[in-house]
């Protein structure tokens, strides 16, 4: 099979690249991968190192004078390969894909991915479900039922981010006191490392952490050593740190391609976003080994069994973090318990493999329904009459969801 991966953003895309990369690295071994995404993004230098894999760069959000010079380009490129799938992760890449199909004697089937928790109910995204998506893949429960509620997206299945298995670094006490005084400087016994990479953005929600560290006696507050990885915090969000009298407590890393030297030395993990899908990062953090405390938002709550292998609180709730906060200071036994937890969990929910065969899966669906003999009735229909058609039904549906919305 022939696949394509588009994806439109310019820098750091976070767990979206990640998943753009996983998955075209796994389809290589036995397939004709290529990966199209932006100049100097992040995911396409990471890309051109990986072996079996052809890079391509597009400009998903030129300016408008080189919009339709892009998408020529990704149109050439797509009649030439003559890919058999397209696999689209974004509003941008897959308004573009639909655009550069439009016409084609022989089209690609295109498979979207919905990775955020953004309304679905626009004209655009109207029209990109009624002429561009052949399948559609959820990340996360919360995700299907809300494509379900407000838009047209057809053939909707979940498929939730599998996670490969870290090496197993497994540190005996030793290192791992070594390798936290080295990298947080937490060197004593009692010191308590919490880890998160989902991102340093303000919606990320990790200044309620900081501000729930504040609320701790400062015998159990200085047990913390915190460490955020993501890009460079603003000017802004240092001050906030530094004026919680915290700075000496929590390191930001900056972007790092891989966390598990990070996750080994690390007690809990944190995901406290205002709106996740489902969170790459919670997943490989638990996998790794950490109890990892979440809000209770979009598909976060999904990854966690609350105090068994982790902790679910109300977003932008500092009080509720400072009580978990100090449940693990006082039950280290059963934080390390709970880490158990969430490697077995990993191990049997998070599989990697099984992520690869569902999507794969979704590929053959698709492939499989575009050659199929067509209705008679639909197939006699002249071009005009069978697009007129097609724009009425899905008129039809688009107005249907807009009202169960209302």
């Amino acid at each position: 099979m022939k696949i394509l991966y588009t994806n439109f953003h310019v820098g750091c895309g976070g767990g979206q690249d990640t998943y753009v990369r996983e998955l075209a690295l796994a389809m290589s071994r036995d397939h004709e991968v290529t990966v199209a995404t932006p100049p100097g993004s992040w995911l396409g230098e990471q890309v051109k190192r990986l072996p079996r894999i052809t890079s391509v760069d597009i400009d998903f959000k030129p300016r408008w004078y080189r919009f339709w010079r892009e998408t020529l380009r990704l149109r050439r490129l797509i009649r030439e390969h003559r890919f058999d799938v397209v696999h689209v992760n974004g509003s941008p890449d897959h308004r573009q894909v639909m655009l550069a199909v439009a016409g084609l004697s022989v089209r690609p089937e295109i498979v979207f991915t919905k990775h955020n928790t953004y309304p679905a109910n626009s004209f655009g995204n109207w029209l990109r479900a009624s002429f561009g998506t052949s399948r559609t893949i959820a990340v996360s429960d919360y995700v299907r039922t809300m494509l379900r509620r407000e838009s047209s997206y057809p053939n909707i299945v979940v498929i939730k981010h599998g996670v490969r298995s870290p090496a197993a670094e497994r540190l005996n006490e030793e290192e791992r006191l070594r390798r936290r005084s080295a990298l947080l400087g937490a060197s004593t016994d009692d010191s308590i490392v919490l880890g998160s990479a989902a991102g340093t953005g303000a919606a990320k929600g990790w200044a309620d952490l900081v501000l729930a560290l504040t609320l701790l006696p400062e015998a159990t507050r200085r047990r913390f050593r915190v460490w955020l990885a993501g890009t460079e915090p603003s000017i802004e969000q240092r001050a906030m740190v530094e004026e919680c009298g915290l700075d000496a407590q929590i390191l930001f890393t900056g972007p790092i391609n891989h966390v598990h030297h990070l996750l080994a030395a690390t007690d809990v993990a944190f995901v406290l976003s205002y709106h996740e899908s489902l969170s790459y990062a919670c997943r490989e953090a638990m996998a790794a080994g950490c109890a990892s405390l979440v809000t209770k938002v979009g598909g976060l709550p999904e990854n966690v069994t609350p105090w068994v292998d982790g902790w679910i609180v109300p977003p932008r709730d500092p009080q509720a973090i400072a009580n978990v906060l100090m449940h693990i200071a006082d039950k280290p036994e059963r934080v390390r318990h709970m880490g158990h937890m969430a490697r077995m969990k990993g191990r049997t929910e998070f599989d990697f493999d099984d992520f690869v065969e569902a999507t794969y899966g979704v590929y053959l669906d698709a492939v499989a329904a575009s050659i199929r003999p067509h209705p008679p009735t639909r197939a006699n229909l002249p071009m005009r009459q069978w697009l007129h058609k097609c724009l009425h039904k899905a008129l039809r549906r688009h107005r249907r969801n807009q009202k169960r919305a209302a």
